[in-house]
Formats: structure tokens, C-alpha cells, sequence
């Protein structure tokens, strides 16, 4: 897989991703201390995740002397934990949505979602497409059918991945901008089915 969650194809990178989710503003020592791996291995890894607008690098701000850190963030759309890499995909899938739509006769101001979330939901698609997905998104009941779960097999790690899965997608939401989040994983018994419900927070 290339893009988008390919990032992330590597369990490495995924405890990596689950660990800067989980806190902003993480330093390379202490995902390494976390991870047991070498700092060299966990800078290329994080690094991977920034090429793909999921995380943020910024340097720390020393009051003190010393070389000032640098400091990795999830990237999730709000005030400085945005990514210029996750927004231009964003507007990217924008275009590339409004184009088709154009050749199809589909208006985006038909939709009753509005144009905001018509390009969140192309950001969205883009994403997980370019990672080997194929989702079916229903806009009238807001979901995002991923079945199969390629992650499935996986089942000591499955809540983790699902975690920073629906994680990376809010993400992309946000990055894209406008009202649509997501609200969790609808439960099944099925460890192959998963289908992501979105909902609608008003700006």
C-alpha cells in the first residue's frame, strides 16, 4: 500500500502513533524509552508520519539553556496541530471530489450535508482508498463501511489499530474542515465487520 495508512502499516509506527495520540508534544526520547527501538528507527518512523500529515513536528520553547527539542504532536486540525501536508490533501481530494461530481451532474449544493462536508467526506475517502480500502460511505445514516477489517486477524492488537484508526480519521475531518466527526465503531460480534458511524457537531 502506498499513502495514506500505509504510514502506519508497520505495528511499530502504530504504537508510535498510539503514543503521540494519546499525548501531544512527545519527545523522541521518550517514545523511544516507550517503544524499547532505536531512536534512529523511531525518528524514521515518525518521520514516515509526518510525510503523511498524521503528526506535526514543532520545537520546544526553553526558558532555560540547551539545544531546544523537537516536539511531535497528532495532527488534528486545531490551532497548531495542523498539518500543511493533511490540508493540502484535503483540498486535493476536494477538487478531485467537486470534478467528478461536475462530470456526473452532482451538484455538491444538491446534498443535504452541504459543501463542507461533501470535502470532508472526499478527504476522508481519499484517504482510505489511498491505503487499500474500499469504503462505502452512506450519507443519510453517516457511515463509512470498511468490511472487511483487514486488521481482523490481529485480534491482540485490534484495539489498539482500531483506536488510532478512528484517531487518523477524526483527523482527517478535522484537517479537512467542517462539521462531520467521528463517533465511534459500531459494535458486531464480527471481528471482520467494521463500520465507522459519523455524526454532525454544528461550527
Amino acid at each position: 500500500m502506498t499513502g495514506g495508512y500505509s504510514a502506519i502499516s508497520s505495528y511499530s509506527r502504530v504504537e508510535i502513533m498510539h503514543l503521540i495520540q494519546g499525548r501531544p508534544q512527545r519527545a523522541i526520547s521518550e517514545l523511544v524509552d516507550a517503544t524499547g527501538l532505536h531512536p534512529n528507527t523511531v525518528r524514521e518512523h515518525v518521520q514516515r508520519l509526518i510525510d503523511a500529515g498524521y503528526v506535526i513536528a514543532e520545537t520546544e520553547r526553553r526558558t532555560t539553556r540547551g539545544r531546544p527539542r523537537v516536539l511531535y504532536t497528532a495532527a488534528t486540525g486545531v490551532d497548531a496541530a495542523s498539518s500543511p501536508v493533511a490540508q493540502r490533501k484535503a483540498q486535493d481530494a476536494a477538487r478531485r471530489g467537486d470534478l467528478m461530481r461536475r462530470v456526473y451532474a452532482d451538484d455538491v449544493a444538491d446534498t443535504d450535508l452541504g459543501a463542507d462536508a461533501v470535502h470532508q467526506l472526499d478527504a476522508l475517502v481519499d484517504d482510505l482508498g489511498g491505503a487499500g480500502f474500499d469504503p462505502v460511505i452512506d450519507e443519510d445514516s453517516l457511515t463509512v463501511d470498511l468490511t472487511p477489517c483487514p486488521h481482523a486477524p490481529a485480534a491482540e492488537r485490534r484495539g489498539t489499530l482500531c483506536n488510532v484508526h478512528i484517531g487518523l480519521m477524526e483527523g482527517v475531518l478535522a484537517q479537512a474542515g467542517g462539521p462531520l466527526h467521528v463517533e465511534g465503531i459500531a459494535p458486531s460480534c464480527d471481528p471482520t465487520h467494521c463500520v465507522v458511524q459519523l455524526t454532525t457537531i454544528p461550527g
